[in-house]
């Protein structure tokens, strides 16, 4: 399935993948999705609190109380750290984040081209912002429930009976959003580890997704179903996605208002912009992408 769906060799600069895809006329038939002018964020609120689905919490304290320093006007400053590559902070997966078996996207050595003062490919730096066309696969909508239980896969299947119901096609250069409703269950039952289970997507649903080009992948979970359906790959959807189709993925969205704006709508497709942090050398932002009904 990695050789069928693997896109290395398509694009330059390749360090961008199928961002690629998103051209000029692609931004400007994405504003057509702008109606009411709704702007819906997608960031889950910073998260220093730890729990069983935030084991390295974000820190954010105060560096000036407005009591050091004259004349006026006084200033109050803060300081925010986190290792965000995890379930607890919203956040771009850039191209250098995922090898599988020892190569970046586009067939680069890992150890060659990420080291400890960051990446030389495939940086978060090199994506840029995104604005294209989004598209929310709602599940729990389509079926009828209130969420997917953790460990639900979200197969090809599905995703054609989502288009279905909801009215979409995904097309080229697209965003797709999945919604499995973990914010409102998390919100409802409490916490869980969602390293051991959790909704998201099959493998068998990527070519699919492939086929269709999408640019980016996103979700309440972090695009992968678990556990993982693929005895000794952890993460399957990520080495898919990130490393052969050069598909960047946004984790640990908050997608609750999003599903309540374009249920009332009555359509789920969108202006999405995601604008990550400019890190040279970096792996990924955290983020707060935007939905424009």
């Amino acid at each position: 399935m990695f050789e069928a769906v693997r896109t290395w060799g398509r694009w330059d600069p390749a360090d961008r993948g199928a961002w690629n895809r998103v051209t000029e006329e692609h931004v400007r038939r994405a504003t057509g999705h702008v109606r009411s002018g709704l702007v819906v964020p997608m960031a889950l609120p910073w998260n220093t609190r730890p729990g069983p689905d935030n084991r390295k919490p974000a820190l954010h304290h105060m560096t000036d109380l407005g009591d050091v320093e004259s004349p006026e006007p006084t200033t109050h400053k803060d300081f925010l750290a986190a290792d965000y590559h995890g379930k607890g902070v919203t956040h771009l997966d850039a191209l250098s984040h995922i090898a599988y078996r020892g190569r970046l996207y586009d067939g680069r050595a890992a150890h060659e081209s990420v080291d400890a003062a960051g990446a030389r490919f495939g940086t978060v730096a090199a994506l840029g912002p995104l604005v294209t066309t989004g598209v929310l696969l709602d599940l729990p909508a389509v079926l009828g429930v209130r969420w997917l239980e953790p460990g639900r896969a979200v197969r090809a299947k599905d995703v054609l009976a989502a288009e279905e119901a909801l009215g979409v096609t995904i097309g080229a250069g697209d965003a797709v959003l999945l919604r499995s409703g973990q914010v409102r269950r998390r919100a409802e039952l409490g916490a869980w580890d969602p390293d051991t289970a959790s909704a998201g997507f099959h493998v068998d649903a990527l070519p699919l997704l492939a086929e269709r080009g999408v640019c980016l992948l996103g979700g309440d979970g972090d695009s992968d179903v678990r556990p993982s359906p693929v005895p000794g790959v952890h993460s399957p959807v990520h080495a898919l996605a990130v490393t052969a189709m050069g598909v960047p993925l946004l984790d640990n969205l908050d997608l609750e208002a999003l599903a309540a704006a374009t249920a009332e709508a009555g359509r789920y497709t969108f202006l999405l912009v995601v604008a990550p942090l400019n890190v040279p050398g970096g792996t990924g932002s955290p983020v707060n992408p935007v939905a424009v009904l």
